[in-house]
């Protein structure tokens, strides 16, 4: 061991280096120091004595998926070398391409062509994954089982092992022993996931297997599992949700409601739409008939235990927060029995009389997404209560992708770029050519007008993302720095130059990302 006599030789070595031999001469000299030092510290380290052998991991588990092909990985090393910096918003300057808008695009695709993480690329994107949670679910499946084993072993990397969207490699669902197993011994990301895969399997099976531990759950991960069940919700879960209703969590009795309303053939989908319909009816006295309104005096036990919350928030009327709530909990197919058999466009335009339209109006938008009603939507978007921008976009969710992407065109040719970026944000990726060639037409309408460029970046940036790169082409006569006119803001035209630039050289790096990450899979 290392004797006390070593230690304080070694400190006054140590003493000397800082105060200079000059003034401590111990010993005389630089040389003669550092060969000191040099003999102190083999000293010091044979004195050393060897510690415990720390337990080896297990194994890293197998990923059956196959690696991207090598150009597709160099690319992959890039993206993540650049991912520094948060994503961009469209409001920059110059036209080189945004990286970090572009990783996530990457993983979407090479999770498409069922590629697996590069082994030597998972701490980096374990990395990017930690700072930015936008890209966690797509990141931890392209990881898969690897990325879990990885992230088990460093602190920082923790955030995975609590995500649902681990990329887990889980036993087929019909491996009972298996499924039981990991059930009660697995991560909470591996057990959402297992979740989610018996349940697309069989329904049933997945509610049979949260009910074995459910009382035993935390409050946060029996909400999480509950929120699960939104994925293939059928009629066979309403037992389970009923007992839900009862549960000691908020939250938990409010989200097993929501499920409920979402059944319309359910027992509380039931209760719902006797309550609702004792609130709205059909006032056929006027000479024009007219929906009637009278919101609910009270909000009992009963509508409590089905979900209703009797407090209303900062600003709002408990007697119209009771109402709004009983109306999107009821089945949508309720109303044109009640209201004299019209169907939901003939609905949505009838007056309501003493003012309660937008509260009923929002009602229904809250129900028709809950229910992914596509009729309902369709009347609902081109009713004359459906101002709000954001219960247009929840509306479209549920519209088929091509008449999403045709209304949004028709909107944005109407009305414009400037209230559309919710719109855009709910059309599937990429742009259908409709919508590509109306949102790129009013770019340029806005570039002619000399509008403010900075006012678009964020539609700018978003083009960046889900514009075909098959309208690059369309985009070189954009390019050109515009004539500045009386009105113009000083040095629009070389923005607009600069971002219709940028743009280009986004899709065509886009689509040189699509080639590369389809290469071999073409010669297969």
């Amino acid at each position: 061991m290392t004797s006390s006599r070593t230690i304080t030789a070694w400190e006054d070595l140590v003493t000397s280096a800082l105060l200079g031999t000059d003034r401590r001469p111990v010993p005389p000299g630089e040389r003669p120091l550092l060969d000191a030092a040099a003999l102190h510290t083999v000293r010091r380290r044979a004195g050393l004595l060897p510690a415990a052998a720390a337990v080896p991991p297990s194994p890293a588990p197998d990923d059956p998926r196959p690696e991207p092909p090598e150009p597709a990985r160099r690319r992959l090393a890039q993206l993540l070398a650049d991912r520094a910096g948060p994503p961009g918003s469209g409001g920059r300057r110059g036209t080189a391409p945004d990286l970090t808008e572009l990783l996530p695009q990457w993983l979407a695709a090479a999770l498409r062509h069922g590629y697996r993480a590069p082994a030597a690329q998972l701490g980096a994107l374990l990395d990017a994954a930690r700072a930015r949670t936008d890209l966690r679910p797509q990141a931890l499946a392209f990881a898969g089982a690897r990325g879990l084993w990885l992230a088990r072993l460093n602190p920082d990397w923790k955030f995975a092992l609590r995500s649902t969207s681990s990329g887990a490699v889980l036993p087929a669902p019909t491996d009972t022993a298996a499924v039981q197993r990991l059930w009660e011994e697995g991560l909470f990301a591996e057990r959402v996931a297992l979740l989610t895969a018996v349940r697309l399997d069989a329904p049933a099976a997945g509610v049979e297997l949260l009910a074995t531990t459910w009382p035993t759950e935390r409050a946060e991960d029996r909400l999480m599992f509950l929120d699960s069940l939104r994925t293939e919700l059928t009629a066979g879960d309403e037992p389970f949700l009923e007992g839900a209703l009862a549960d000691r969590s908020r939250n938990v009795r409010s989200t097993a409601a929501e499920l409920l309303s979402a059944l319309p053939a359910s027992a509380l989908a039931g209760r719902m739409a006797e309550r609702a319909m004792t609130c709205v009816s059909l006032d056929l006295s006027g000479e024009q008939a007219r929906i009637s309104v009278e919101a609910p005096h009270e909000c009992d036990a009963a509508m409590q235990r089905d979900g209703v919350s009797a407090v209303p928030p900062t600003g709002r009327g408990e007697r119209s927060w009771w109402l709004g709530q009983l109306v999107e909990a009821a089945p949508l197919g309720v109303w044109t029995a009640r209201l004299g058999g019209r169907s939901p466009g003939r609905i949505v335009a009838l007056p309501v009389a003493d003012g309660w339209d937008e509260e009923l109006h929002a009602a229904w938008c809250r129900a028709a997404v809950r229910q992914r009603d596509t009729e309902w939507s369709r009347a609902l978007l081109s009713g004359p209560g459906t101002a709000s921008l954001a219960e247009r976009a929840k509306l479209l969710a549920a519209l088929p992708a091509d008449e999403r992407a045709c209304w949004v065109a028709e909107f944005i040719a109407g009305h414009g770029l400037s209230e559309a970026f919710q719109l855009l944000a709910v059309c599937d990726v990429p742009w259908a050519e409709p919508l590509g060639r109306a949102v790129v037409d009013a770019l340029e309408i806005a570039r002619d007008a000399g509008s403010y460029p900075w006012s678009f970046s964020g539609v700018m940036g978003l083009a960046e993302r889900c514009l075909d790169p098959a309208e690059a082409p369309r985009l070189e006569i954009l390019t050109a720095i515009p004539d500045e006119t009386e009105g113009t803001s000083p040095g629009a035209g070389s923005y607009w130059s600069e971002a219709f630039q940028r743009l280009g050289s986004t899709l065509r790096l886009r689509a040189a990302m699509a080639a590369e990450l389809a290469e071999e899979r073409a010669e297969d």
